[in-house]
């Protein structure tokens, strides 16, 4: 009498039931975000000062000059920034910084442009007078 084999695929079946995943349960579990990680720039208008080097230096053309409150003020487009961090680095100011914030997925195009807003030390001075 000849014995019939198992086939392979249900033998892995069978042990993967048993199995711890190997995956997190994200979004309820974050995961640990190595050092080094390129994400989304912060914009610090207070210390801008208009120089155009962060869009001049841009690779991927991601970033524009636009005026606010009388002032040119970049304007990042997240959607075409490839992260490279030249703004950052060519920032003689630290108007932008880097940051370790990578869930930028949105149905939205417009949440995508990092918008520059009016620094707050010339709101207050504004609203004082």
């Amino acid at each position: 009498m000849r014995r019939i084999k198992m086939p392979q695929m249900i033998v892995e079946i069978a042990s993967a039931v048993f199995k711890k995943p190997f995956t997190f349960q994200y979004p309820f579990t974050k995961p640990k975000v190595p050092e080094g990680l390129r994400g989304r720039q912060i914009f610090h208008p207070e210390r801008c000062i208009s120089c155009g080097l962060c869009a001049r230096d841009c690779p991927a053309e991601a970033i524009e000059m636009v005026e606010v409150s009388g002032k040119k003020m970049p304007l990042i487009h997240l959607d075409s920034c490839i992260f490279c961090y030249i703004c950052v680095e060519n920032c003689p100011r630290n108007a932008l910084t880097e940051s370790t914030f990578y869930e930028l997925a949105s149905t939205n195009k417009e949440s995508l442009a990092l918008r520059p807003e009016k620094p707050e030390s010339e709101g207050e001075a504004t609203e004082g007078e």
